[in-house]
């Protein structure tokens, strides 16, 4: 699910996770390939646990987005995945895989609650389960009704949980992310027949999402990360940094953590110490270290860019964007188009019109559906102002 969310959490206000499984450690560093690997040998050692599957199926569907720039797209630019969702074409084969593991997690977890109705731990595995399908409806299958409703049964299963167990914090997350949803929905869809009598509170939603951010366990990392793109998009930055921070030192091969970090700065207007974060990821590049040898430079360069844009800097920003456009897709689509737009931005700024215009047609071009496309074709016809 893509979230705004807004919540008021500090690194101080979060105690170090419980240690990180070899699987999951792969899996938050962005190296889908070796926590699938890592998964497929937990599941033949606890055939039976349903976890195992749910693992492999959350692990099987962020390989997808990852690969489609979905993730990226969410929490560095800030923009909506609907230009990432078009990309995520899942093969029958994968489809299928994903589809096996949840279908395996759901029927294990029912077998036990066959034996024992008050099994929790097999509620809370039950209720990942069909919040895995959901996510994989609404961004593989582009079906958001049957996501929701998934979603919506998710909610109602470990709701079921917490009856039994009222200090089972991590089965308060999905509540706590459907509040939030559910509470900003358009009235018109909150009358879809199975929405009725969920109103939803944004609010609570957040602060549920803050507790399990403090206190959860196997919830409690997914809950930091979105936290910290709330944070992002609910212009909440001195809020994000210092989880960004814990994010950055817990997994140290993920750098979408580090662009974050730059943008956060940013809109702080502390310049500097955004451009020392890009002077890092470029040491490290140069490094060869683990989960940035293989980085787009273009990816680096597209955060600069953007960054001395904001900044006024137009000469420099153009140099730096120029050439992501002259690597083409080499660092995604996404950052692609983004920095065809800027750079059009920026030629306007500077005078240069007839430039700015190919850029911006360029953008168009590029993803005619994007956020940045559809911003690009109000400069067509007016010059972009500062």
């Amino acid at each position: 699910m893509r979230l705004s969310l807004f919540a008021a959490l500090t690194c101080q206000l979060i105690a170090a996770p419980a240690p990180i499984s070899k699987g999951f450690d792969h899996f938050y560093n962005l190296e889908y390939d070796q926590a699938i690997a890592e998964f497929e040998g937990e599941i033949k050692r606890s055939p039976n646990d349903p976890y195992s599957y749910t693992h492999m199926a959350q692990a099987l569907l962020y390989r997808e987005l990852f690969n489609a720039g979905a993730i990226e797209t969410e929490m560095v630019t800030g923009s909506n995945v609907s230009l990432a969702r078009a990309k995520i074409l899942a093969t029958p084969v994968e489809q299928k895989r994903f589809d096996d593991s949840v279908t395996k997690a759901i029927a294990l977890s029912e077998a036990r609650l066959a034996a024992n109705s008050r099994d929790t731990e097999a509620l809370y595995a039950l209720g990942v389960a069909h919040s895995l399908r959901s996510n994989y409806n609404f961004l593989v299958r582009k079906i958001w009704r049957e996501s929701l409703r998934e979603f919506t049964q998710s909610r109602k299963i470990h709701q079921q949980a917490l009856q039994i167990k009222p200090d089972f914090v991590d089965a308060q997350f999905v509540e706590g992310v459907h509040d939030y949803i559910v509470g900003s929905l358009p009235f018109a869809l909150k009358m879809v027949g199975f929405l009725i009598g969920f109103r939803g509170d944004k609010d609570g939603g957040i602060r549920t999402v803050e507790l399990v951010a403090r206190e959860g366990k196997s919830s409690r990392v997914d809950a930091m990360i979105l936290l910290a793109v709330a944070y992002r998009r609910e212009r909440q930055a001195e809020k994000a940094i210092p989880l960004l921070q814990q994010l950055i030192a817990m997994f140290p091969r993920n750098y979408i953590y580090r662009l974050e970090m730059v943008q956060m700065y940013a809109d702080l207007g502390r310049k500097d110490e955004a451009l020392a974060v890009l002077r890092t990821m470029e040491q490290l590049k140069t490094a060869g270290a683990a989960g940035y040898k293989n980085l787009p430079p273009g990816k680096i360069y597209y955060s600069r860019g953007n960054l001395l844009f904001w900044y006024r800097e137009y000469t420099a920003a153009i140099a730096d964007l120029r050439r992501v456009t002259a690597a083409g897709t080499e660092a995604g689509l996404n950052t692609l188009v983004n920095a065809w737009l800027r750079l059009g931005q920026c030629y306007d700024t500077t005078g240069r019109r007839e430039d700015a215009l190919r850029a911006y047609r360029q953008a168009i071009d590029g993803a005619p559906d994007s956020d940045a496309a559809k911003e690009a074709r109000r400069y067509l016809s007016s010059a972009y102002r500062r």
